[in-house]
C-alpha cells in the first residue's frame, strides 16, 4: 500500500499575523470543530489536557502590567514578528502562550530520572496544540494495494554485517543547511529531496542544495498534489522518470503550488537518480543497514504535543503509530547514559529541535520502532 503524507500550515520566511481573515490559516480566530489528522494515536490525551484550549483567554492577565509573563510575551512577540488583530486576539494568544510557558518550565523543572528530553518557548508558543497540528500535522492518506508483500522486500543493504557504532551524515557533508517548509503541506518533498542531496555527495562529492518547489510545482499528475499531500516514493519515481532535480537556486522554494518552470532549466545540470528502494516494514534493523550507507526517507507520528516544543536531548515521550510527518533520517548514535537514537533532519526551520534536527529512541520494544519510525521508510539509488 502506498501512503500520502503532507505537512505544515506555518508562514514561510516570516511569522504569520494571527488574527486576520485568511482561509489559509485555521488557526486566525476560532478553530471550530477540529480536523481529523491520523486520530485515534495513544499519544493524543499526553499533550493536549495540559496544554492551551483555543476557547480560553479571558485577558485578565492582559490588565495586569506587573504580571512578568507579560512582559515576557511582549518580548517574544517582537522576537518572532508576531502581531495580533485586536486586543481580544491579543489576549486570548496571551493565555495561551502563559500555559505554554508553564507546561514547558515545569516540564524541564521536573525530578525525573527518565526524562531524556528538553522543550522550549519556540516560534510555536501562542498555539494550542489543536492548532499546531492543524499547522504542521496535515495527514491525508490514500491506500493503494500493490503486488508487493510488505515486510518480504530485499534491499541492496541486505547483507551488510559491518555496521558502525554512530553515523552522522552532516560530518560528511551529505546534509545540506535546515530549510523551513512554511505554509505549504510538503514534508513528502523535503524528505525526498533531503534523501537525494545526501545520494548526490556520496555519489559525485558534491554537496547541493536541491529542489522542493519543482516537486510541488510540476508533480502534479500522480499520487502527488503539491501543498496538500504526497509521497516519498513517488517524488522518487517522478525525478527518475523526468530527466532529474534542479538546483534549490535555479528553482528556488515559494511556499505554494505554482506553473511548472522545469522546461526553462538546463536539464544537464540536474541531479539524477536510478530509482529507488523500500526498506521492509517494522524492521529497525533493516534501517539501521541503511542509514549507515545513506540518509533515508522515513515519517514518524508526531502529533504528541511535547513535538511542538522539542528542544533538545533524544525524545522518548509517549507517541502512536498514526504516523503524519515525513522527515529524512542522517544518522544514528547512543548518548553517555547508553540512549540509542537516531538523528533525523526535520523542515520546520532551525528555530525547532536541535537546530532543526530530532533525535528520537531507537531500539525500542515495539516493531515499528518509536513513534512509526520504521514503518515506512525508502531511498534513492543511482
Amino acid at each position: 500500500m502506498l501512503e500520502f503524507i503532507g505537512l505544515s500550515r506555518g508562514r514561510l520566511g516570516e511569522t504569520p499575523v494571527v488574527g486576520g481573515g485568511s482561509a489559509s490559516l485555521p488557526w486566525m480566530g476560532e478553530l471550530g470543530e477540529p480536523p481529523m489528522f491520523g486520530g485515534g494515536s495513544s499519544s493524543q490525551g499526553s499533550g493536549e489536557s495540559r496544554r492551551a484550549s483555543s476557547s480560553q483567554g479571558s485577558g485578565e492577565a492582559r490588565s495586569l502590567p506587573q504580571d512578568p509573563m507579560v512582559e515576557r510575551h511582549e518580548q517574544w512577540m517582537l522576537q518572532h514578528g508576531r502581531a495580533y488583530t485586536d486586543a481580544d486576539e491579543r489576549d486570548r494568544r496571551f493565555e495561551i502562550f502563559r500555559q505554554n510557558v508553564e507546561y514547558i518550565e515545569a516540564f524541564n523543572n521536573a525530578n525525573s530520572s527518565d526524562k531524556e528530553y528538553d522543550l522550549a518557548v519556540n516560534q510555536f508558543a501562542d498555539l494550542t496544540n489543536e492548532e499546531f497540528k492543524a499547522l504542521r500535522n496535515s495527514l491525508r492518506m490514500k491506500y493503494y494495494m500493490s503486488n508487493q508483500t510488505v515486510g518480504k522486500r530485499s534491499f541492496r543493504y541486505e547483507n551488510v554485517t559491518k555496521i558502525p557504532a554512530s553515523v552522522d551524515w552532516r560530518k560528511k557533508g551529505a546534509v545540506t543547511s535546515v530549510k523551513d517548509q512554511g505554509e505549504c503541506s510538503s514534508c513528502w518533498a523535503f524528505s525526498a529531496v533531503a534523501a537525494i542531496e545526501g545520494l548526490m555527495k556520496l555519489t559525485t562529492s558534491y554537496t547541493v542544495s536541491l529542489s522542493e518547489q519543482q516537486l510541488i510545482d510540476c508533480d502534479t499528475k500522480g499520487f502527488n498534489h503539491g501543498c496538500n499531500y504526497g509521497l516519498m516514493d513517488a517524488a522518487f519515481k517522478f525525478i527518475h522518470h523526468n530527466h532529474g532535480l534542479a538546483s534549490d537556486q535555479d528553482y528556488p522554494y515559494k511556499g505554494k503550488e505554482g506553473k511548472c518552470k522545469v522546461d526553462t532549466i538546463d536539464r544537464s545540470h540536474m541531479a539524477k537518480i536510478g530509482g529507488f528502494e523500500d526498506l521492509p516494514r517494522n524492521d529497525e534493523n533493516a534501517l539501521l543497514k541503511a542509514v549507515a550507507n545513506l540518509p533515508v526517507s522515513v515519517v514518524i507520528d508526531s502529533s504528541d504535543g511535547d513535538f511542538q516544543f522539542y528542544s533538545s536531548g533524544v525524545f522518548t515521550g509517549k507517541c502512536g503509530t498514526n504516523y503524519d510527518h515525513a522527515l529524512t533520517i542522517v544518522g544514528y548514535g547512543t548518548t553517555k547514559g547508553g540512549t540509542k537514537y537516531w538523528l533525523a533532519k526535520n523542515s520546520w526551520g532551525r528555530g525547532w529541535g536541535e537546530d532543526g534536527y530530532l533525535r528520537i529512541q531507537r531500539g525500542v520494544k515495539a516493531k515499528e520502532g518509536k513513534c512509526g519510525i520504521a514503518m515506512l521508510s525508502s531511498y534513492p539509488v543511482v
